[in-house]
């Protein structure tokens, strides 16, 4: 067990799993081989002929290379460039990574791992890029596991089962988590897909948010704790699958629910969750806090009067306990 940054868990979980199958890495853009962390040189330990980096900015050329060195076998991982989490794998992946397996009838693996990098609900980071929430995109498609981590021991354990498995994988990475650091075991572990972690136990209220949205999730749990609130928070870490049991169970238990996401408001991982608890559970009040469903506002001043904040999940919270 030792300290470790996220990009630091990250690259181990890489290097700890390499050895173990054909292994290519595309649009590195410089992680392969991180400024301060000698013990993490996938450049040099795999080699050139295994890690492309410093090539050209060519996001849509990264993504076919990724899927086609995948469907020629090799564990393939391709990191899309800091804050440019776009549409330019969405088509790719989404139209074949996802449907090749099942094209082929089992014939055809894309054992791929997309990570990519987003800003999030970030006023001063330009149109483009401050309100790309892809998360829901991801998890709308079939064969292709969606995973977010928020902690620096999921984003170890979530990328070394990655490794390990033949599905496409995509994992989000929010820019607010990168100088995130927490001990984190030395050797290999993996945290399975599909598996929400309760980051704090509760009878009175339940809260889930994932990614990003756990920065204001967690200062809203305190806030209310310290109020005498007794609040089940929920990190879903994983979309799809998503753990439709440990939702179902939460919700029956307090029966009161708050969704909490950056991604807009129409079809957010939240609306989902809630489609789940009513499936599952007969009777529960809930509320979804989301960021409006509008192009995000040029001035620092409306931007951040219009994303959701923990201030807004515990007066959700509040209306919901009475």
């Amino acid at each position: 067990m030792s300290n470790k940054s996220w990009s630091y868990a990250e690259l181990e979980a890489v290097k700890q799993n390499a050895g173990k199958r054909d292994l290519v890495i595309v649009g590195a853009l410089g992680r392969a081989a991180y400024p301060g962390l000698p013990e993490i040189d996938l450049l040099k330990d795999l080699g050139e002929n295994r890690v492309m980096n410093y090539t050209a900015i060519d996001e849509m050329w990264y993504t076919n290379v990724a899927l086609g060195s995948a469907l020629a076998g090799a564990k393939t991982i391709y990191w899309h460039g800091m804050y440019m989490a776009d549409a330019y794998p969405f088509h790719f992946v989404g139209q074949h990574a996802g449907k090749l397996h099942h094209m082929t009838g089992g014939q055809a693996t894309i054992p791929a791992i997309y990570v990519l990098s987003i800003s999030g609900q970030s006023p001063g980071m330009a149109g483009q890029h401050s309100d790309y929430e892809e998360d829901s995109w991801y998890m709308h498609i079939p064969g292709v596991r969606t995973v977010i981590p928020s902690t620096v021991y999921d984003v170890k354990g979530l990328m070394s089962a990655a490794m390990k498995g033949d599905d496409p994988v995509v994992m989000f990475k929010y820019s607010a988590f990168a100088a995130q650091q927490d001990d984190v075991p030395d050797t290999p572990y993996e945290v399975a897909f599909g598996k929400a972690a309760i980051r704090t136990q509760g009878s009175d209220l339940t809260i889930i948010s994932s990614g990003g949205g756990m920065l204001g999730a967690t200062a809203a749990t305190d806030i209310l704790t310290k109020a005498g609130v007794k609040v089940e928070l929920i990190d879903l870490r994983s979309l799809n699958p998503m753990d439709t049991e440990t939702i179902v169970k939460s919700v029956q238990k307090t029966k009161r629910l708050v969704t909490f996401d950056q991604s807009k408001y129409t079809l957010c991982p939240g609306a989902e969750v809630l489609a789940r608890v009513t499936e599952g559970v007969e009777s529960f009040k809930a509320r979804r806090i989301a960021y409006p469903d509008a192009p995000p506002a040029g001035a620092p001043e409306m931007f951040n009067w219009a994303r959701p904040t923990e201030q807004n999940l515990v007066e959700a919270a509040k209306r919901l306990l009475g």
